[in-house]
């Protein structure tokens, strides 16, 4: 990564000879960095241009997730683009923010300042506090990269010895990433979630970003937990605390971006009802299981699981939802790859969709060995019915 982490290698970069050196590298390829580095390195210092490649090939990654206007303007760390809030993402927290009528938000662990970014476009002053002296010159460097600098007052500090009594809401995103890699237990976070959950119960209203997978035991009874997905990928988890009674503690939420239709519950429903295969087969959005509201699934379409442990729900009538993708299931076989091979050379099958829950075969091994030819095309799901393994071939069921 070059000296991207070196600080004052970085405060070079804001300069105009550094600016106009990250510019001209835009649209450089990575795979010809040496002949480019050697060519800028006639003309600038080798310390600069390293760290010049190393912001580049940080912009290119952001891309996907802040967009090309922003990304190429912004600034990043290596950890900063891996955690760092999805802009969509971000946005809707924060018009979360404002819709509670919060003019002004503590965000804590802030990071390289995503949320900051669209708190601040909400209309939201925002105080971003990090502990790292380069996290926090990041965060500053983008508020005025975007033109937000107004709103953003950034503080390198322990975020545990900060006053947020004056603020509106709180905002807390502690790190889920250690020495070893990902953090799974929510009292390693930094801050602890506990740390969290104390600051967010002191504010009037707060959010608190957490791992999708968190174990719903360790959710306060306090908050509601939302979990959220875009373009059908689950992102992140909130929990919610106090505000004018929009989010319900001990409720929990599954939003979809970037309609941003949601499934509420106050308490989900006991365990569905287990039952054969019928004429159709809904995929429930990743954000519906991770907030246990597949019962929910179930019960609106007058359904059933095709097995206890996986989160497949069938129905002999059609059934249509934002918070599914139907299929019409035309075939269900036990689990048999000669059986399969033959089945789909016998209907053409040239393309084959494979989704598989409760299998350990590789959809990239199963399309390799089928040996594909044809023009028609099919779904199959690898996946258990009632405990045993089973293929089941269909169509996607046209929305709308």
């Amino acid at each position: 990564m070059g000296r991207v982490n070196d600080l004052d290698t970085f405060r070079a970069l804001l300069t105009p000879e550094g600016t106009g050196l990250l510019d001209s590298l835009r649209d450089y390829d990575p795979a010809q960095e040496l002949a480019v580095a050697t060519r800028l390195r006639r003309t600038h210092a080798p310390e600069l241009v390293s760290a010049a490649l190393a912001q580049a090939r940080l912009r290119q990654r952001a891309v996907a997730k802040f967009g090309a206007d922003d990304a190429y303007r912004m600034f990043f760390t290596p950890n900063g683009v891996e955690q760092s809030t999805r802009a969509s993402v971000a946005a809707y927290r924060a018009r979360v923010f404002a819709a509670e009528g919060v003019r002004s938000v503590a965000d804590l662990c802030c990071g390289i300042g995503g949320d900051a970014l669209a708190l601040a476009r909400a209309g939201i002053s925002v105080l971003a506090v990090d502990r790292d002296e380069l996290t926090a010159e990041v965060a500053r460097a983008n508020a005025a990269a975007l033109g937000l600098a107004e709103l953003i007052e950034v503080r390198c500090a322990d975020v545990t010895d900060v006053d947020t009594s004056g603020w509106d809401a709180v905002f807390v995103d502690p790190a889920r990433r250690g020495g070893r890699g990902r953090v799974f237990d929510p009292e390693a976070y930094s801050p602890p979630l506990s740390w969290a959950v104390g600051a967010a119960l002191k504010a009037p209203f707060a959010a608190l970003k957490i791992a999708p997978g968190i174990p719903h035991e360790s959710v306060p009874p306090e908050a509601e937990a939302e979990w959220i997905s875009d373009g059908g990928d689950v992102k992140e988890a909130v929990l919610w605390f106090g505000g004018t009674g929009t989010r319900t503690p001990g409720s929990v939420r599954a939003t979809l971006l970037p309609t941003e239709a949601n499934l509420w519950t106050p308490a989900p429903l006991p365990a569905p009802p287990v039952g054969p295969v019928g004429r159709y087969l809904h995929e429930p959005d990743g954000a519906v299981i991770r907030a246990h509201l597949v019962a929910e699934i179930v019960a609106a379409c007058d359904g059933r699981l095709v097995d206890e442990t996986i989160a497949y729900v069938t129905s002999d009538e059609p059934y249509a939802s934002p918070f599914t993708t139907a299929y019409e299931i035309t075939d269900e076989l036990p689990f048999n790859m000669k059986k399969l091979k033959a089945l789909l050379r016998e209907r053409g099958v040239g393309v084959l969709t494979v989704k598989k829950r409760g299998s350990a075969v590789e959809p990239e091994e199963l399309r390799r060995k089928m040996k594909l030819q044809g023009r028609a095309s099919a779904t199959v799901f690898l996946t258990r019915v009632a405990g045993a393994p089973t293929m089941l071939i269909g169509r996607p069921v046209p929305q709308g």
